[in-house]
């Protein structure tokens, strides 16, 4: 399981395991916004920037059945925290919302194939493109670019409807050089979709080098970045977004359609993804 040789290897954990994790702090961050830290050591060791984690959501495990799959938005080694950023939308995500500090969360992973961060340096940009709750896992990959070559070779660019809807946007301006907002209805940044804005930087020169392109969000800005960075050469990986029930690929409700040479195949986006090259997906 590889990207391009040029863009480093999408990781996936050789062991998946299962801990109990202690809340150690549960704010809302946003309306409708959680973050969520735990003490996941354990886990924490293994997480690349990319990988989820699957969540037990109440205390007894029944009501949801199912786990919830949560992208990891930072894992600290230093520390063993693990943070979680979410929306509460449904049942699963609100009776999460409930858990308070020092409860005990059962957690698994981490899992899936996460960015490929490059193994060499050979000098290029980096390129993070997120939309709306997207931009979490790209937190921990921006963290890790930056570790790795600097926060001078990190531009981010984040879109939503409007300014209110802007996530995280202090924790991104620390780690990257350059930090641009796109809002549909022209509330702050750049009026209109992030493609647009992504255009204006590539064209007016204000990166070194063709960029490697990191992005995730909904699948119709996946689809319009991954078909921009085909159009101009680059080299993109993209975090889909698919519903999950068993997390592991044993239940097959997250498959989503990619070449297979000159045919296509359906690949489970929790294993063989959620971050594939751009020039994978088939995007219908």
């Amino acid at each position: 399981m590889t990207a391009s040789p040029s863009t480093g290897t999408c990781t996936q954990s050789a062991e998946i395991l299962q801990a109990k994790c202690r809340v150690l702090e549960h704010l809302e961050r946003a309306p409708g916004i959680r973050r969520l830290a735990l003490d996941a050591p354990r886990i924490v060791s293994q997480a690349e920037p990319g990988q989820f984690v699957h969540v037990l959501c109440t205390p007894s495990g029944y009501d949801p059945l199912l786990r919830r799959p949560f992208s990891i938005h930072y894992a600290d080694r230093d520390t063993g925290k693990m943070v979680l950023v979410y929306e509460v939308r449904g049942r699963g995500t609100k009776a999460l919302a409930e858990r308070r500090p020092g409860e005990v969360i059962d957690v698994l992973g981490p899992l899936g194939r996460g960015f490929g961060i490059p193994e060499t340096d050979d000098g290029r940009p980096f390129l993070l493109i997120g939309g709306g709750i997207g931009v979490v896992p790209l937190y921990f990959t921006a963290r890790t670019l930056e570790a790795r070559f600097g926060a001078d070779r990190v531009t981010f660019i984040t879109g939503a409807r409007t300014a209110s809807l802007i996530l995280c946007q202090p924790e991104f301006e620390k780690h990257c050089r350059d930090y641009h907002v796109c809002t549909d209805d022209g509330s702050a940044g750049f009026h209109g979709f992030v493609t647009g804005r992504m255009c204006q930087c590539l064209d007016a020169g204000e990166m070194c080098a063709p960029p490697i392109i990191y992005a995730c969000g909904p699948t119709p800005m996946l689809k319009a970045v991954s078909k921009l960075a085909k159009e101009r050469n680059l080299d993109c990986q993209v975090s889909v977004e698919a519903k999950m029930a068993c997390g592991v690929g044993a239940c097959l409700s997250c498959v989503i359609k990619v070449r297979d040479g000159d045919s296509f195949k359906y690949v489970r986006s929790c294993h063989e993804g959620p971050v594939f090259d751009a020039g994978e997906v088939i995007w219908e």
